[in-house]
């Protein structure tokens, strides 16, 4: 009987152990770091895997590019209204990467297809997408990027954003869980 009563007893406890494991599998909403039942952020760049149709794919040339930031030159050229950036690599599988990433980019923001909301600033720049203009043209080794606009407060947030994407290029993954402070009105 005690012999009976142990593997009971260490049948269940597998079964949890299983369980567990299988929920985990499952996925969930997450908190933009895995699986989990808390309460998300929906299914965008950050908000658990899946995501739209192109999260996967603008995912794999994010980390590319993070991983390739000693491959990367970039200068910003604040304007009255926005920013001028020009964001190039001498390796053009690189500079393939910084166009293809710069074109997805701006499908988001057209789209109103967020990422990386759990940031104030992207958070914030994607309220105000309709009040960017935002012009590129590409160059034989990356991307030039003019993006203005005609509120001030929106001109502000595009020039934050444009430091903040230099930072991912020096500090490339560790500057990913960082939080980026909004400028004041």
């Amino acid at each position: 009987m005690n012999r009976r009563l142990t593997i009971v007893v260490l049948t269940a406890v597998l079964l949890v152990f299983v369980g567990v494991d299988l929920l985990h599998a499952q996925g969930g909403p997450g908190r933009g770091r895995g699986p989990g039942f808390g309460p998300g952020r929906g299914r965008g760049f950050q908000g658990g895997r899946g995501g739209d149709k192109s999260f996967a794919e603008d995912h794999e040339v994010f980390f590319f590019l993070l991983q390739s930031g000693d491959k990367i030159k970039r200068t910003i050229t604040n304007l009255e209204n926005g920013v001028e950036t020009l964001t190039e690599s001498d390796d053009a599988d690189v500079a393939a990467k910084i166009q293809e990433h710069v074109a997805a980019m701006y499908s988001r923001v057209d789209e109103r297809r967020p990422i990386h909301m759990r940031d104030p600033l992207f958070r914030e720049i994607f309220s105000h997408a309709d009040k960017i203009v935002m012009k590129s043209e590409e160059t034989d080794k990356g991307v030039r990027v003019t993006e203005t606009s005609d509120d001030p407060y929106v001109a502000k947030l595009v020039q934050e954003h444009a430091k903040v994407v230099s930072l991912f290029v020096k500090n490339g993954h560790a500057e990913l869980p960082k939080n980026h402070a909004v400028p004041k009105r």
